[in-house]
């Protein structure tokens, strides 16, 4: 049949089975967004922003595993997705976004509203097309989609000129394609892997966020129990272990668990999972896990070797090596060793001052009335790392948060994305003072939709992972990160559409939250807490790991 280029962009993401999409309209892109009208199957999202746009895609494909959409027009409509591509890029998520251009006569002649987003974004995706035929217009889009799902995840951009979009061309369907992993490892590497796990006396198991993209909980959870070896997970991580796990022992790195750090400082063997051996990680990289022999599975080649050295690795798809694996080793028992990690737990337990309404107070509170079942969104800062301490995560994709870029205002879009992706989950978003400012406007989109997430605004009047850096290294010179000023962010939600509760306490905490629970439309709870609370432990930048510093350590 023929169809117009915006007819077979829609057609194409309906063979993908694209059901959500998330944009912002604009002149270049006009024709799609008609098709688009013409069709019911695909829900549009109207946010606020692009960048609100990318981030809800993002937190659509973090919380469901499929390829999230975004949509923007040309110039500063796709240069506001560039935030949001590159969240997705540091973190390996699957997003194609869409934008179209100007027609192919106009470009290269500083156009009006014309950009080369594909050159701008080439850093920060996996690949880019620029539409100039409508005859090769449905085999970019299927790559494109194809590419962004497979191997290490990521985003793909799909530029189209505007005439293209109007152009007519002959279409005919196609069926998705879904390119599995070239296997680059052999029955000699799995055997090898597998005896140097036996191997060990003192194994210590580090899953990072490839886990849960190669859907590999079950087959790292198997690990954990046939082994009997602790287990710790990186920010990306949460969840890929039940973390009521007697054998979890917390997070790793900078705002790592002491138990985890010193427990990794000194095992003779770290089973490295889908992890990176990011910076925030593994401190001084020289000094990581110096005494142990790293054993890395990755799916990306380019990983292995890159930050720590690993004494032998595989490169493949996690879930298949680790299977393989698994089948390999026989049950082992390190008694000794798991005793020695639950004296650390005992010694150096996460804490905080129940004295006072806090952060680590609001997530023990919310994890208890939620039964651990929510979907956690966060943005970035002190709030990020108390969600990722002091909320028990039972599954994978249920914390979604901007690990390797920092971005902040992610977690306000993320949570729509996730929302809409997992309609019967509930949703939270954690975000400080700050970072809400960022994107507080997809609010309206949430009212707009009514669409039923929770913000907790951690409000302590000041950038408080910044300001904790400059008490600690800047000799308490305050520059530029105090927030105090006349925004009230309850009635800012209030105008935006949403109910909001002001929160100063346990029992405030206990009727806001109970009442948002039952809300069938977003609702914002602007809690107060002390701008002094600082997230402990902390390992100071550039140290190792083992040297990790609490409050008491600041005190004496």
């Amino acid at each position: 049949m023929e169809l117009t280029g915006a007819q077979i962009v829609i057609r194409c993401l309906e063979e993908q089975g694209v059901d959500t999409v998330f944009g912002y309209p604009g002149g270049t892109i006009l024709n799609v967004y008609d098709a688009l009208y013409q069709t019911p199957a695909i829900r549009h999202i109207l946010t606020a922003h692009e960048q609100g746009a990318a981030h809800a895609a993002d937190g659509y494909a973090r919380a469901t595993g499929r390829v999230g959409v975004c949509l923007a027009t040309s110039g500063p409509g796709a240069t506001n997705l560039v935030t949001g591509i590159a969240t997705a890029y540091m973190d390996s998520v699957p997003l194609v976004a869409i934008t179209c251009n100007v027609n192919l006569p106009l470009l290269g002649k500083d156009t009006f509203q014309e950009v080369d987003i594909v050159g701008i974004t080439m850093p920060i995706t996996k690949h880019g097309y620029i539409v100039k035929d409508v005859s090769i217009l449905a085999k970019a889009i299927r790559r494109a989609f194809a590419i962004a799902r497979s191997g290490r995840p990521g985003p793909v951009i799909v530029d189209i000129t505007k005439d293209v979009t109007a152009a007519r061309c002959e279409y005919e369907p196609e069926a998705p394609v879904y390119e599995e992993p070239a296997e680059r490892y052999s029955d000699a590497d799995i055997e090898k892997a597998a005896a140097m796990i036996t191997a060990s006396r003192k194994p210590f198991i580090y899953a990072g966020g490839g886990a849960v993209l190669s859907g590999a909980a079950e087959e790292v959870r198997e690990l954990v129990r046939l082994i009997d070896a602790p287990v710790c997970e990186t920010l990306m991580a949460q969840g890929i272990v039940d973390q009521h796990d007697p054998h979890y022992t917390g997070m790793i790195g900078m705002h790592g668990t002491k138990t985890t750090n010193f427990g990794v400082s000194q095992c003779d063997l770290l089973i490295t999972l889908g992890a990176r051996f990011s910076d925030r990680v593994t401190g001084n990289a020289f000094r990581f896990a110096s005494g142990a022999k790293i054993l890395q599975i990755d799916i990306d080649a380019a990983e292995i070797n890159k930050n720590v050295k690993a004494d032998f690795a595989v490169v493949g798809d996690l879930k298949r090596v680790l299977s393989r694996i698994n089948r390999q080793l026989a049950p082992q028992e390190h008694r000794e060793w798991m005793a020695q990690l639950e004296e650390y737990n005992r010694k150096f337990p996460l804490n905080y001052d129940h004295s006072r309404f806090t952060c680590p107070q609001i997530m023990e509170t919310l994890d208890r009335m939620t039964e651990g079942k929510a979907i956690i969104t966060t943005d970035v800062g002190q709030h990020q790392m108390w969600a990722a301490q002091f909320y028990r995560y039972s599954e994978p994709r249920t914390f979604l948060s901007s690990g390797g870029l920092g971005t902040m205002g992610y977690g306000l879009g993320a949570a729509i994305g996730a929302k809409l992706g997992q309609p019967d989950r509930i949703v939270v978003n954690i975000g400080g003072d700050g970072c809400f400012r960022m994107n507080l406007n997809e609010l309206a989109t949430a009212s707009r939709y009514n669409i039923p997430i929770i913000q907790i605004v951690i409000n302590n009047q000041v950038l408080g992972m910044v300001r904790q850096w400059q008490t600690l290294f800047y000799g308490q010179r305050y520059s530029q990160t105090v927030l105090e000023d006349k925004v009230d962010f309850v009635r800012t939600a209030e105008g935006l559409g949403c109910r909001a509760f002001r929160v100063t306490n346990a029992e405030e905490l206990e009727e806001a939250l109970t009442a948002a629970l039952r809300q069938e439309g977003p609702v914002v709870l602007d809690c107060r807490i002390d701008r002094d609370d600082k997230v402990f432990p902390m390992v100071s930048p550039g140290a190792s790991i083992d040297t990790a510093f609490d409050a008491s350590d600041i005190e004496n």
